[in-house]
């Protein structure tokens, strides 16, 4: 953001679209609703029909049969040219294995799950309870590659954060991007270490401003309009959380638990665990540009301290 631009909150929209139902978003999308609903799913994961006749299947969502009934129902009498997935956590990717053994579809987009750096010690069991390690794609994407229908083009972006793996997909046909869980209209995405990246999903969202799409359909909850500004939004406040945690350092905080009780007044108690991930994540990115020090390497159950 430039210092002539005025910072803004995003507006988060709670729609909930419903699950189980298929539904025509746009001439070229059909979105349909996995029953996962939980606090960090919305009202399910969606995965995304785009073509007629001969499609592409975004996000088949976990491996659940009652969607992926759903969804080959939805899919009756059409060939899918290829299942595209986004990134490698348990919601979004597992469906993808049953569905090409379904369809005879290839599997492309995201390569395998990767942490953001070395694993250490308790870690592990973290990283194995959100990823799904199974995955191998027939096609890894990489930046501007394309897989291609009648009348259709996705193109990979890299977009690291939220998931080291983590693609979008831009369809130029109607000026629109997939964005998985990078940028949801709902609510902020969780980067948690080892899986994510502070730093790199700051650089993500920033490079997302300079691109011209018009609409972005998320991984969770419902599209995200006027996309270039919402992402302005994201990154000024996810700046100004950065701020908060500083200011509570400079006056004397030096826990993870007790930034989060600091910064995130009247949380869901259900939450927190979430909220110290994102708070771990802000203090490792700081720590490696030198703006609070730690003794020994960041963890969880260390003391911080203004660099």
């Amino acid at each position: 953001m430039s210092e002539s631009e005025a910072p803004e909150a995003p507006t988060f929209l709670r729609e909930a679209p419903a699950s189980c139902r298929i539904e025509a978003v746009s001439p070229l999308i059909r979105r349909l609703v996995c029953p996962n609903a939980g606090p960090f799913t919305q009202s399910g994961t969606c995965t995304y029909l785009v073509g007629h006749g001969r499609v592409a299947v975004i996000d088949p969502g976990p491996d659940h049969p009652e969607h992926r009934a759903a969804l080959l129902a939805a899919l009756d009498g059409e060939r899918v040219e290829a299942i595209l997935v986004t990134h490698t956590h348990r919601d979004h990717s597992p469906g993808a294995r049953p569905l090409a053994a379904a369809t005879g579809a290839p599997i492309v987009g995201c390569g395998p799950h990767r942490p953001a750096r070395a694993v250490r010690g308790p870690e592990q069991g973290r990283l194995d309870a959100a990823g799904d390690a199974d995955h191998r794609p027939d096609r890894q994407l990489t930046e501007g590659e394309s897989v291609s229908g009648p009348g259709w083009t996705l193109t990979a972006l890299a977009t690291p954060g939220h998931t080291m793996n983590h693609l979008a997909f831009s369809l130029p046909e109607e000026e629109a991007l997939f964005s998985g869980d990078h940028v949801m209209a709902w609510s902020t995405s969780i980067v948690a270490p080892p899986d994510g990246s502070m730093g790199a999903y700051m650089a993500s969202l920033d490079k997302l401003r300079g691109r011209s799409e018009n609409v972005y359909w998320p991984g969770h909850g419902g599209p995200v309009r006027e996309p270039q500004r919402f992402v302005r939004g994201l990154l000024s406040h996810r700046r100004a959380r950065e701020t908060g945690i500083l200011e509570r350092l400079t006056a004397g905080e030096r826990t993870i638990p007790g930034l989060v009780a600091a910064l995130y007044s009247g949380l869901d108690p259900k939450l927190r665990p979430a909220a110290a991930l994102s708070v771990f994540a802000h203090l490792e990115d700081l720590v490696e540009r030198g703006r609070v020090v730690t003794d020994g390497l960041p963890a969880l159950d260390a003391e911080y301290r203004p660099g």
